[in-house]
């Protein structure tokens, strides 16, 4: 590979409500620029502005750096398939830390024995969620999460809709997402 020109940062979170400063402490004082995402890391590589923006700021011999494998992904199984995919495009990866730690410009096994754990690991969690769905359904419990809008959230959803009120307006003053006050309208219409 020859030597290294630079190290080239990575920062990622999810939402704009999480921090960022435990990576940028990590990385600021290592690299010569660092490029910061708030975006879900399930996104295809193409579909992530800041990661687009740091490959192109690449230069022959730079290394992309992250703190960790699951900065690049939504966590450790699908930051490895990024971190293969950037193999792929011939770009060489610096994790600081974690399962994957280590300058990477290929491939490897110690990659590919992460990438089975991960995928060993997704698949059990798979399988124990399943279960324990089934389970809580033969003791006669439904799964999954509890529902934001309880009867009184409702009323009123409909209530302020049917003064007119814009869907937006309704979501933010009852503080729930515009989907949920969309569906419960839907919900409503369908049954009345």
């Amino acid at each position: 590979m020859g030597v290294v020109v630079a190290l080239v940062g990575l920062v990622r979170v999810s939402t704009s409500k999480q921090e960022t400063a435990r990576q940028h402490d990590a990385l600021d004082g290592l690299c010569v620029k660092v490029f910061e995402e708030k975006i879900s890391g399930s996104l295809a590589v193409d579909a992530r502005p800041a990661l687009g923006a740091a490959i192109d700021y690449l230069r022959p011999g730079d290394l992309l750096a992250v703190q960790e494998v699951d900065r690049l992904g939504r966590n450790l199984l699908e930051g490895l398939l990024v971190l293969n995919d950037l193999f792929s495009r011939g770009i060489a990866v610096k994790v600081l830390a974690g399962i994957a730690a280590g300058e990477h410009i290929e491939r490897s096994l110690i990659l590919d024995l992460a990438l089975a754990l991960a995928e060993d690991r997704r698949r059990d969690i798979v399988r124990k969620t399943r279960d324990g769905l089934a389970a809580a359904r033969a003791r006669g419990r439904i799964g999954g999460r509890p529902r934001v809008v309880d009867a009184d959230k409702r009323r009123v959803i409909l209530a302020r809709h049917g003064e007119g009120e814009s869907i937006r307006t309704i979501a933010a003053a009852t503080k729930v997402s515009v989907g949920t006050v969309h569906n419960v309208v839907a919900e409503h219409r369908r049954s009345g």
